[in-house]
């Protein structure tokens, strides 16, 4: 259970659910998430370490440059295409593709060809990245949808394990949906399972009683949305996340100034974020797919190691010591070499990508 009072957010929730019953744990993550004015998405910067989490390119440059020359070989693979639809989901500050952009201004015709597009809802972020990306010339939009047809090149870094997923717990009796409703008081919001069984079971693993599963909806009409740009037009994405290769339990989680904090208290001032379905996004996408590969894999087959031996050859000491930290952040088993999986979707006329060792679907 938890207070609502805390929040305008909480409030407005709370008065949903006495008008209209109780609401589903994903619609608990949009509102809390994406809503208009009040979402913790909208309202200020998450990224960095003003924000509640740091993402791999605020780690180190040496992130954003491999994604680049990632981006670069698909480019070229895909026959040099004179006009590209380069395109970030939640682009936060813009540090990803700036970097990207910096490393790959050598590559002939490169730059000439890309149209930029931002997928971002928060103002102060645009602004950022704005800042950054000026000279490119990006558009911005609300939806992947809005993104003009075109030759793909996207780049999604911790962007799917922001969207809302719905949670469902086995009883001895099959599968039911958790919701989130009110305590006896009226103002605490508190988690319930709805009585039914869910409609959703069919999609749910078989599993004894008391396992817990997660399904995100958006998630997988993104990737779908991804996988038919791809079919049509083609392209590549490169889907950077937390997450599984296949399936999972109960793992939406809430961060509130770089700690952990209850999922449900403080709506719209507290990050919520659930562990990827790797294999669901690359099923829903219907294209060509690659991965999932540990983040640690993946950077070091494109030669982060060697990167970084270079930055370090013209370091200071500290800077030395800033280097080989970072790279171990970025690619040991305990850091986010393994929990951070890497999957690639692409079309069927282009090589295999580098990064990744073999291929998860035909």
């Amino acid at each position: 259970m938890s207070d609502t009072g805390s929040t305008p957010l909480g409030r407005l929730i709370a008065r949903r659910i006495a008008l209209t019953g109780p609401i589903t744990v994903a619609e608990f993550m949009a509102e809390a998430l994406g809503h208009p004015t009040l979402g913790y998405y909208r309202r200020a910067p998450a990224v960095g370490g003003a924000g509640d989490f740091i993402t791999a390119p605020e780690i180190s440059q040496m992130f954003g440059e491999l994604v680049g020359a990632w981006l670069a070989d698909r480019w070229q693979a895909m026959g040099a295409p004179p006009a590209v639809r380069l395109v970030e989901l939640g682009p936060g500050r813009g540090v990803l593709l700036a970097d990207a952009l910096r490393a790959t201004r050598s590559v002939p015709g490169f730059h000439a060809a890309l149209d930029l597009h931002l997928v971002e809802t928060n103002a102060v972020l645009r602004a950022e990245q704005q800042s950054r990306l000026a000279a490119f010339s990006p558009a911005w939009h609300e939806r992947l949808e809005e993104v003009p047809d075109g030759p793909l090149l996207l780049v999604a870094n911790e962007f799917f394990d922001a969207l809302p997923v719905r949670q469902f717990h086995r009883t001895a009796g099959g599968w039911h949906e958790r919701m989130v409703g009110l305590s006896a008081d009226g103002e605490t919001l508190a988690f319930a399972l709805a009585p039914g069984i869910t409609p959703f079971a069919p999609l749910l693993p078989d599993a004894a009683a008391g396992a817990e599963a997660e399904l995100s909806e958006p998630a997988r009409a993104i990737a779908a949305g991804i996988g038919a740009r791809i079919r049509r037009h083609g392209g590549w994405a490169l889907i950077v996340d937390y997450g599984y290769d296949k399936g999972h339990g109960a793992s939406l989680q809430a961060v509130r100034g770089h700690r952990g904090a209850s999922i449900l208290e403080r709506p719209g001032d507290t990050d919520l974020s659930a562990h990827v379905d790797f294999a669901a996004l690359a099923v829903a996408s219907g294209a060509r797919s690659f991965g999932p590969v540990g983040q640690g894999a993946f950077l070091t087959q494109l030669g982060i190691v060697h990167r970084a031996e270079t930055l370090k050859a013209r370091a200071s000491d500290e800077q030395h010591r800033a280097v080989d930290a970072a790279l171990r952040r970025l690619i040991d088993a305990d850091q986010m070499g393994t929990l951070f999986r890497v999957l690639a979707m692409g079309d069927d006329r282009s090589a295999q990508p580098a990064g990744f060792v073999e291929a998860l679907s035909d």
